[in-house]
Order: structure tokens, then sequence, then C-alpha cells
């Protein structure tokens, strides 16, 4: 983008607390790169790499009738990046961003839709570079699935042929993602055919929501046939509290120069984070999560507390949304699920008379930070109900965005991927 959208930095690295929120053959053995004439051992088996919430790039193409400030952009000629672009994301020209990246809600269609003049792109679906850097130059900050795809690589794994990114809106939930998903499958039929074996799906954080859905859609064959395994790293399998204070105050994860009133509305407007909210087939239905000096919210109050803070669309969007994953039914796949612990994790708001604009003093329980381990801990209860094997692997201290740096990850993903 031109200079007329840039700002002082301030410190911009801190932004990177963004991120949240967010059966087969025998495979060849495990190898480094090629060296000289030495010949590659074959990989293992083909990897899709599934993102999570705000987990890859998004890109704009703006043709506005009115901009919200002036120096804001009205019209380009191209797309340009509108997620991860640090230089929006600073006062002034946050505004922009904002008015860019929202959605607006239709009563109606109960569909989502960008404002007028915005057409917002994916791109990079079926390579990798969207889903390992979010910001495309590449600073450390938007650094996201890069080191599992890059120990792929060093394992004799190619990026855009047995190892490519699903990356998807995430502003949405899976009910308007719906070409995404056969886009999906037959992707991953065309990887499985091409290798002569199945795929194992990768996926983070909301990710991991979004591949149940998708594999809870596939007939049992279809699922024997072109899927080994699905390892789920930091699920939140029935929610997370975090959401709660992201529609209710916002939710700035800390970064001083935005204020969360400033991006709250915008993260109303997407729907993937009312999907998220904790759900009543897993919290105590007497828990508290939301106090005031008046009221106290349950899971079982949603309703009420969509009304109270003037957000009557996102009672609406749960509505919309809750029953899409509430059974939790069982994937049908081997499973393993990787989660963290030992840091603490959102687990109940308390708000001043000032609610619902003001923040509230966080109550501390287990987790990885972002995800309640009482939701992480939820894809136990399929080993009861899949003749799959579901197995559970506890990362004592990672944070749910650093567990894709673990070596302990990465040592787990290499012994599913090259294990008969």
């Amino acid at each position: 983008m031109a200079s007329r959208q840039r700002v002082t930095a301030f410190s911009l690295l801190t932004l990177g607390v963004l991120l949240l929120l967010f059966s087969g053959r025998s495979y060849g053995s495990p190898v480094g790169k090629c060296v000289g004439n030495t010949p590659c051992q074959s990989p293992g088996p083909p990897v899709v790499l599934v993102p999570g919430d705000l987990g890859n790039q998004l890109e704009a193409k703006l043709d506005k009738p009115s901009v919200v400030h002036y120096i804001c952009y009205k019209k380009t000629d191209a797309f340009f990046t509108l997620w991860l672009n640090l230089e929006q994301l600073v006062p002034v020209a946050i505004d922009c961003w904002i008015d860019n990246i929202r959605l607006i809600y239709n009563r109606t269609t109960h569909n989502t839709s960008s404002p007028p003049g915005v057409n917002i792109s994916v791109p990079g679906f079926g390579q990798t570079y969207s889903v390992e850097y979010l910001d495309p130059s590449k600073r450390s900050v938007g650094m996201y699935f890069f080191n599992i795809a890059q120990a792929l690589e060093d394992w004799g794994y190619t990026r855009g042929d047995n190892v490519r990114g699903a990356p998807y809106d995430w502003r949405k939930a899976p009910n308007e993602n719906k070409e995404y998903f056969l886009a999906l499958q037959k992707m991953i039929e065309e990887m499985a055919d091409k290798a002569g074996g199945p795929v194992v799906l990768i996926a983070h954080s909301m990710g991991n929501m979004y591949t149940l859905y998708f594999l809870n859609h596939q007939p049992q064959a279809w699922k024997d046939k072109y899927i080994k395994a699905f390892i789920a790293l930091g699920a939140p399998w029935a929610g997370v509290t975090k959401t709660l204070r992201v529609i209710i105050s916002g939710d700035n994860n800390g970064i001083p120069v935005i204020r969360p009133l400033k991006i709250r509305s915008q993260q109303r407007s997407a729907v993937s984070t009312s999907w998220l909210l904790p759900y009543s087939h897993t919290w105590p239905k007497d828990q508290v999560l939301i106090q005031t000096p008046t009221t106290n919210y349950t899971v079982m109050d949603y309703k009420r507390l969509y009304t109270d803070i003037d957000f009557e669309d996102g009672w609406l969007m749960r509505q919309d949304t809750e029953s899409l994953l509430f059974d939790l039914t069982p994937p049908g796949v081997t499973v393993h699920c990787l989660y963290g612990t030992g840091v603490p994790t959102s687990e109940a708001f308390q708000y001043s008379a000032k609610f619902p604009d003001v923040e509230p003093n966080v109550v501390w329980g287990d987790g990885d930070g972002t995800v309640n381990l009482l939701s992480a801990t939820q894809c136990k209860r399929w080993a009861e109900f899949q003749k799959q094997p579901v197995s559970l692997q506890e990362l004592p201290g990672n944070e749910h965005v650093n567990m894709l740096l673990n070596v302990t990850t990465v040592a787990y993903i290499k012994k599913v991927l090259f294990s008969p």
C-alpha cells in the first residue's frame, strides 16, 4: 500500500500476540534434504495444514462508495494484504482496516457479507505460504505454520505438492464456507491418488473445528480411503471463555496501541467468534462465566447476555452455528489430540457497573492461554464411540500458538507420519 496509510510503528513486535485468537500403507523412512546426487527416499503420507482463527492471510480489493477517514483508500487497482498487514494495525490506519475486514449480518438470509465495494480473497489455497507466515514480508511476528512446513521439507516433503495448506475465510463459520469444503475434499482426493495412500490432516485451533465438521460430512468409506490420521493441535472442542470477553468489551490481547472498544465491533461481526463461545454440553450449567454487579451469566444465559450488551445479531449468529458441532460427533478417523497446559487461561470475567464498556477482571484457570483445558480434552470422549484410536498428548507449559514451534509437537508429528 502507498505511504499515506503508514503510521509510526510504535511496538509492532507485540502484535504477534494477536494470533489466537487463535489405516494406510507403510511409507518410507524420514530423511533430510537431498544432497548432491544422493537419491531421496519417499516421504510419509501427504499432509494438509488447516489453520485456525486469524491463521491465514486475507486480501482485499476496494471500490468503495465512501470511506471512514480521509487517509483510507476508496479504490485499489489490485488486491492487497488485509491480514496480516502491520501498517494498518496502528492508530488512525486501523479505522480503515476495521471498515474493510468487518462483516455485515443479514437477519433475513442469516448470511454475512463484506461492506459495499470490499472484495475479500483468500490467497494460497493448495500452497503453504499463506499459512506459514501471516505477514507476507515474513516478519517473525507473523510466523505460523512455517516451523512445521520446514520440518516436513527436511523430511523429504515438497511444499505445494505433498504438503499443502487449506486456508479459508476464518471470519465465518462452516455453514458459510461450503465451497471451501468442496475444494478441500477435491484436494485431499488428488493428493491421496497421486501418493497412492491416504492423507494426514494437521489442524490448529479453530481449524480443528472446521476439520471435524468436514469429516462429519464425509461417508465412512471415503474417510477409510482418504484419511490416515487427524492431528489436532490446541483444539477448542467445546469453545473457549475468551470469546465472551471479545463480544462483550473487545480484546486487544494486551496491545497498548489498540483499544479493545475500538476493535469490538469488528470482532463481534465475525460469526466465528459467537460460534466459539463455551458450549453447554461441556461447561457446567451453573458455572458463572460473566459476573456484573446486577447479573451473573452462565452458558444457559447467552440470549439475555446478547440483549444486555445490545448485540442481538450475535444471538442470531449463535443460533445459526451452535448446532454445527453441538453433539461433537466422532470424526471416524485416527485422532491425535495435542493440547497445552499450565498457562494461565481466562476462565471467567468480572465486570464493574460500567459493563459492557469496560475492561473486566479476569479469573484465571488452566489451559494454553487461549483454550481452556476443559475444552481441549473433550476429544477423549470419542474413544468410546469410534473404532479408530484416539490419543491425547499433554504439552506442559505450551502456549496456544507457540505449540506450533515446540520440538515435542514436531517430533510427535514425525512419529505419526512415519509409523506404519
